[in-house]
């Protein structure tokens, strides 16, 4: 039997080969999972390739269940190419969007579709029963969403706290990490699957960023106005991380040295002022105390008044909730002032649970900004309300995810 040695500068040109081959599979998947469905021309000419190269590309990636054939183009002018995207009936991502009232498990497919959905009431604590709880969580979704274990292709957990983006940790609850290693990689070995952490607000940002009303811009900040208060910050079209990950924390910079004390240890710092939980502890103090107010109602069942409340009676032209929204839309301007200063952004995004308080809170950011910020600074400068719908969060957590995956390949 004769045997074939190579030598050790062909093995380099093959992998050299091999290389670029992945590196435009890479971007064949990139192309198909932000611009849709595409014709063979359509990635030639988009990878700067021949068309038999890029054939072999799309029938490898077929092969390997990432990229099916969906139908033909539409057209009158001769024969009308195949259509190509990304396979709908694999590569399922899960997402766990926790947050500080409750967690939410999706399953989505490539294309960005919600295949599923369940909601659970049980919210972020500083407790090592958390994580376990949240494997269970993921577990029980898949058995009744009917996908199987293999289905999917990743995992993607979105939370908020401090996120360690090297070491994978969250170090605002710290007894969430699991001793010797990473978070990711402990729930990943529960799971026996691939898993990325990312910061609530960073998934924000980046879903806006890739999706919604700041898709295409390059300096964008997206304010995530929800329980706490975060910014993301996106330079030159991509997530700003800072050196450990934590770059955007706005909720924690002082605006009150008077103020009230922040879970974080500090005084006065936004969050205390402009967060749905500050604004809610806020009008229940002020209720008990008598204040005239179509939230009265609640005097006797306090514990009842959350934020939509709020938003509502201020919707229904009550002067108290309407004065409580237009004063922490300026101090978020105020707050605003300081990262505008800093990043010169091109749009700011507002999102959160706040979002919808939009007509109240919108006029006082603009007002604030015009008094803090450098009028030259203002000039290019648009102030937008999200129109994802909520949905930026688990949008920018599967760009996360897919972005990754897509890398490892």
């Amino acid at each position: 039997m004769n045997a074939t040695v190579m030598s050790d500068d062909s093995l380099g040109q093959q992998s050299v080969v091999d290389y670029k081959k992945k590196q435009k599979q890479r971007k064949a998947l990139a192309y198909l999972y932000y611009e849709g469905n595409s014709t063979l021309a359509q990635l030639t000419k988009m990878l700067h390739g021949s068309v038999p190269s890029v054939t072999g590309l799309i029938e490898e990636l077929i092969d390997d269940q990432w990229v099916s054939p969906i139908g033909i183009a539409i057209g009158s002018n001769g024969r009308r190419p195949v259509l190509f995207g990304l396979n709908t009936k694999r590569n399922y991502i899960a997402i766990l969007d926790v947050s500080t009232h409750d967690t939410k498990v999706l399953l989505m497919d490539a294309r960005r579709n919600l295949v599923f959905r369940e909601d659970y009431p049980f919210r972020i604590v500083d407790n090592p029963t958390f994580l376990p709880s949240l494997v269970q969580c993921f577990r029980n979704a898949l058995a009744t969403s009917g996908l199987s274990d293999s289905d999917i292709l990743a995992i993607g957990i979105s939370m908020p706290g401090l996120i360690d983006a090297h070491r994978s940790l969250n170090l605002t609850y710290k007894s969430l990490n699991p001793a010797n290693t990473s978070l990711a990689n402990w729930f990943s070995k529960q799971t026996g699957k691939p898993v990325y952490l990312i910061n609530d607000t960073k998934a924000t940002v980046l879903g806006e960023s890739r999706f919604g009303r700041a898709k295409g811009k390059k300096q964008v900040l997206a304010i995530n106005i929800d329980w706490g208060v975060g910014l993301g910050i996106v330079v030159n079209g991509e997530v700003f991380q800072g050196a450990s990950g934590f770059a955007g924390e706005l909720g924690h910079i002082q605006v009150d040295p008077a103020g009230e004390l922040c879970h974080c240890g500090k005084i006065g710092c936004l969050n205390t002022i402009t967060s749905a939980s500050a604004l809610v502890s806020r009008a229940k103090r002020d209720i008990l105390a008598g204040q005239p107010s179509k939230l009265a109602g609640f005097r006797e069942r306090i514990e009842e008044l959350d934020i939509d409340e709020l938003i509502l009676a201020a919707q229904q032209d009550d002067m108290y909730a309407i004065q409580i929204l237009n004063e922490a839309g300026f101090q978020l301007g105020k707050g605003l002032s300081v990262a505008i200063s800093l990043l010169n952004p091109e749009m700011i995004v507002v999102d959160g649970i706040l979002a919808k308080a939009s007509t109240f809170i919108l006029t006082s950011i603009e007002q604030a900004i015009r008094q803090y910020c450098l009028g030259d600074f203002q000039n290019d400068l648009r102030i937008e309300v999200t129109q994802l719908n909520g949905a930026a969060n688990w949008l920018g957590t599967h760009a996360y995810v897919m972005e990754n995956s897509i890398a490892t390949l």
